[in-house]
C-alpha cells in the first residue's frame, strides 16, 4: 500500500497491482523458479546478500538471471560459492531511485557472466523497459554514484570557500546550467542526507588511491547537521525548512551553513545569471556562466575545472568510453549535458587552461591532446555523432543509435524549411519531422504555418508521411493564449475569430490530408498540444505523456476541435 500512496507512485496505473504478488523469505523462496529474471534489492551488508543468494541458487531454475541491485558492494563479491550457472547468468543491475522516472539502468558483469548474458540485458533494458542502459565496470560507485557523489562533495566544499547561502547555490546549480528545479541542496533534501554521506563514506573508503579522496572527507555542517537528524525530506527538515509566520502564511526558510539556524530565503541576483538567462541555447549558455566575471563565474570556473578533471581522470578506471560516462550522468542524476560535452561547450583549451591554473590533475591521454585548439570530444558528421576514443585516439561512432533518430543530431543538409518557431527536417525514408521551438513549445501563429507547410510539401509527392515530435522539454504547453488574451482585451473580435479559425483549419488538415501523420508527444501536451495530436493519424506517446485540454482552467473553451474529437472519441457503436 506504500506504494500506491507514496508521491510520486511508482506505478503507472493501480490496475498493475494485480501483477504483484508478495512473499517472505521463509514461505515462498520456491515460487523463484518460476522467474526470468530475480532482482535483489535487501539491505547493504554483504553476508547477507549472500545468505539470500544461497537461497536463490538452491530454488531458481537453470538459465535464469540474477541481479543485484546494489550501489556499494562489488558484485564480483557476491557470487562466492555460488554454482557455475548461477555465476554464468549473474550481474549487477543499477537502477536509480524513482526508477520510474530516471532512465538509468548500470549493467556490472562479473568476471563469470556470460556475454549473451549482457547483451540480452542491455538490450532488453533499452527496448523493453526504456532505460538508458550502461555497460559499468565493476568500480566502487559504479559511474554515476562515482561522479555525481563527488560533484555534490567538491560542491560542499566550494561553498563553504566562497561564502555562498543555500539559496544562491540552488540558483547557481538548476535549470540556468541544464540541472533539475531541485538543484543541489533541494535535491539532497529530497534523496535524504544520509544516503548521501553514506554513499561517500563507502567512496572515501573504497578508493583510497583515488587523487581527489579528500573531497568525499564530511564537511562540519553536514556531520552536524546528521547529528541533529536534519536530513531533509523525511526528517521535516534539512538545508531547508517549511514553516507559518504569526498569520499562518507558510514560508521555507534556508539554513545558514556557517550559524546553522534557519532564516528567510533571499533573493540572489548575479550579473552572470542575469546574461544566461536570456540565452536558449544551453551550449551558448554554458559559455556565458564559465566566462562570468563575477562571483558566479568564479564558482562555475571552479567547480567545472573539477568536474572536467575528475570526470577524465576516472577514464578508462570506470569506464573505457567518454560517452557512457555522459549518459550515466544524464539518465542518473537528470543533467541535460554530461562533463564532456559540457567541457565541449565551454572549449577544450579554456577548460585545461582553468584546471591547471587550480592546479587539478589530468590524465594521460588529456595530455596527449593538450595544444589541439580544434579538439572536441564529440563530432556531428552528416547526422551521425561520434566520440573521442581514447584507445583508437581517432573520433569514433557511437554504438547503438544506428536506429534511432536524434533531431538535434541532424545537420543543417537536414533542415528542409523553418521559421522561429518551428523546423520542417527530412529525417529519412521520405518522412519528414514537424519540430517546435518556440517558449514552452507554445503553438503560435509560426507553427501552425509550419505544420500546413509540411502538409503542403508531403501532398504535392515529395513526402510520404509526416511526424510531429521535438526534443524540447515538453511538447507542448498549448496555444499561446496570451495573443489570444491581448486580442479579446483589445476587442480585435475579427483578428481574434481569424486566429481561432486558423488552428482548426490546421488542425482538420492534420485529420484529413491524404498522408499519414503521426504525433509523438512526450512530457506537458496540454490544450492546443493535446488537440495537434487528437487529429494525427496515429499517436506514439512518451510513458511520461501529461497530456488535456485544460483551457477551462482560464475560462476558455478548447478552440483547435478538441472537444469535437473527444465527443467523436467517446461514442459507442
Amino acid at each position: 500500500m506504500n506504494s500506491v500512496k507514496s508521491k510520486p507512485s511508482p506505478l503507472f496505473t493501480k490496475s498493475k497491482l494485480k501483477n504483484i504478488t508478495t512473499g517472505n523469505f521463509t514461505d515462498d523462496f520456491e515460487k523463484i523458479k518460476h522467474c526470468d529474471w530475480i532482482i535483489e534489492v535487501v539491505v547493504e551488508r554483504l553476508e547477507i546478500k549472500k545468505i539470500i543468494f544461497e537461497e536463490v541458487d538452491q530454488f531458481r531454475k537453470e538459465g535464469s538471471l540474477v541481479s543485484s541491485n546494489t550501489s556499494g558492494i562489488p558484485i564480483n563479491s557476491m557470487i562466492e560459492n555460488r554454482s557455475e550457472d548461477f555465476k554464468n547468468h549473474f550481474f549487477g543491475s543499477h537502477f536509480f531511485n524513482p526508477a520510474r522516472y530516471l532512465r538509468l539502468l548500470e549493467i556490472i558483469p562479473t568476471k563469470h557472466t556470460n556475454k549473451e548474458t549482457i547483451d540480452f540485458m542491455i538490450d532488453f533494458g533499452e527496448k523493453i523497459l526504456g532505460k538508458s542502459s550502461v555497460l559499468c565496470k565493476d568500480t566502487p560507485g559504479f559511474i554515476a554514484n562515482r561522479i555525481g557523489v563527488f560533484a555534490i562533495q567538491e560542491l560542499f566544499h566550494t561553498v563553504k570557500e566562497m561564502n555562498l547561502t543555500v539559496g544562491e547555490v540552488d540558483l547557481l546549480t538548476g535549470p540556468i546550467m541544464g540541472r533539475a528545479k531541485s538543484a543541489t541542496f533541494r535535491t539532497c533534501d529530497v534523496v535524504g542526507l544520509d544516503t548521501l554521506v553514506h554513499v561517500a563514506n563507502g567512496l572515501k573508503i573504497n578508493c583510497p588511491k583515488d587523487e581527489r579522496n579528500n573531497v568525499f572527507e564530511i564537511p562540519d555542517f553536514v556531520e552536524k547537521m546528521k547529528e541533529n537528524n536534519w536530513l531533509g525530506s523525511k526528517s521535516g527538515q534539512g538545508f531547508y525548512k517549511k514553516s507559518k509566520d504569526e498569520n499562518g502564511k507558510r514560508n521555507i526558510l534556508e539554513l545558514d551553513l556557517s550559524t546553522l539556524e534557519y532564516s528567510k530565503k533571499q533573493k540572489s541576483k548575479f550579473e552572470t545569471i542575469s546574461k544566461a538567462k536570456k540565452i536558449e541555447n544551453l551550449t551558448d549558455r554554458m559559455k556565458v556562466l564559465f566566462n562570468g566575471k563575477d562571483r558566479a563565474g568564479e564558482f562555475y570556473r571552479k567547480i567545472f575545472a573539477g568536474l572536467f578533471s575528475y570526470s577524465a581522470c576516472r577514464i578508462p578506471e570506470i569506464s573505457e568510453d567518454i560517452f557512457l560516462l555522459d549518459e550515466a550522468m544524464k539518465a542518473g542524476f537528470g543533467w541535460e549535458m554530461g562533463p564532456f560535452e559540457m567541457w565541449d561547450a565551454v572549449g577544450f583549451m579554456q577548460g585545461l587552461d582553468i584546471i591547471k591554473k587550480l592546479g587539478l590533475k589530468t590524465p594521460n591521454w588529456i595530455e596527449n591532446i593538450e595544444g589541439n585548439i580544434d579538439f572536441k570530444f564529440y563530432d556531428l558528421k552528416q547526422g551521425v555523432k561520434y566520440f573521442y576514443d581514447i584507445k583508437t585516439e581517432q573520433q569514433t561512432i557511437i554504438p547503438g543509435l544506428e536506429n534511432i533518430i536524434s533531431i538535434k543530431s541532424l545537420d543543417k543538409s537536414s533542415l528542409v524549411w523553418g521559421n522561429k518557431e518551428a523546423s520542417i527536417l527530412d529525417i529519412g525514408d521520405g518522412i519528414i519531422n514537424v519540430s517546435f521551438h518556440s517558449k514552452m513549445n507554445t503553438i503560435g501563429s509560426e507553427i501552425l504555418q509550419a505544420l500546413n507547410h509540411a502538409i503542403n510539401l508531403a501532398e504535392a509527392g515529395k513526402y510520404k508521411g509526416i511526424v510531429i515530435a521535438n526534443e524540447g522539454a515538453n511538447f507542448s504547453a498549448g496555444a499561446n493564449v496570451g495573443i489570444l488574451f491581448m486580442l479579446a482585451a483589445e476587442q480585435e473580435y475579427e483578428e481574434l475569430e481569424i486566429a481561432v479559425k486558423r488552428f482548426q483549419n490546421t488542425t482538420m488538415r492534420l485529420r484529413y490530408s491524404s498522408i499519414p501523420v503521426v504525433a509523438a508527444p512526450h512530457g506537458m501536451t496540454l490544450g492546443g498540444g493535446c488537440e495537434i495530436c487528437l487529429h494525427a493519424d496515429k499517436v506514439i506517446a512518451h510513458a511520461e505523456t501529461y497530456m488535456g485540454l485544460v483551457e477551462f482552467g482560464v475560462g476558455l473553451i478548447p478552440g483547435g476541435g478538441g472537444t469535437k474529437e473527444m465527443a467523436l472519441s467517446s461514442q459507442t457503436d
